[in-house]
């Protein structure tokens, strides 16, 4: 899904707009799994029991708010949490009900690295760690590709806009 264009400059356009790798999903889909899978063996063995529909329901409802916190929750910070280079700046948004950002002007980018380890490498993503002309050091976790976004988002700090020209 690309940026919304609304939010962005006049001649300003999206070179890179990336999620948060699919790795920060797999705890959250295991736990589905585990509630799922626990919720139904329980279900199965409160079966025989007389009362067996009362406990039903407080296992549906238990189960229903566990996949809701464990599952649900994650995937929405996951979707709405945006990695975007433009041609002018880069930018992270992130949160569901609150949102939150940061903007950096490529102009202030002093400089861009990356890190990754074993994990990281073997799966595809990395950190960026973007130091800017006045501020600490903005370390972005999980970025997918890490050495191309890294690459992309060097050019474009070091060639100057080809719409000024």
């Amino acid at each position: 899904m690309a940026y919304p264009d609304a939010l962005l400059g006049e001649h300003e356009h999206v070179v890179v707009h990336k999620h948060p790798h699919w790795k920060m999903l797999v705890l959250p889909v295991l736990a589905l799994l585990v509630v799922v899978g626990g919720a139904a063996y329980l279900a199965a063995l409160a079966a025989p029991l007389s009362w067996h529909l009362p406990v039903w329901v407080v296992l549906a409802v238990v189960a229903a708010i566990m996949v809701v916190w464990l599952t649900v929750a994650p995937l929405l910070r996951w979707r709405t949490t945006h990695f975007v280079i433009t041609t002018d700046r880069l930018m992270v948004r992130e949160g569901v009900f609150t949102r939150s950002g940061v903007d950096i002007p490529l102009g202030r980018i002093s400089s861009v690295r990356f890190r990754h380890g074993l994990l990281d490498r073997l799966v595809g993503c990395g950190t960026l760690v973007v130091e800017s002309a006045s501020d600490d050091p903005l370390e972005f976790d999980d970025i997918p590709a890490v050495e191309k976004v890294h690459t992309l988002l060097h050019r474009e700090i070091s060639q100057p806009d080809q719409e000024d020209a």
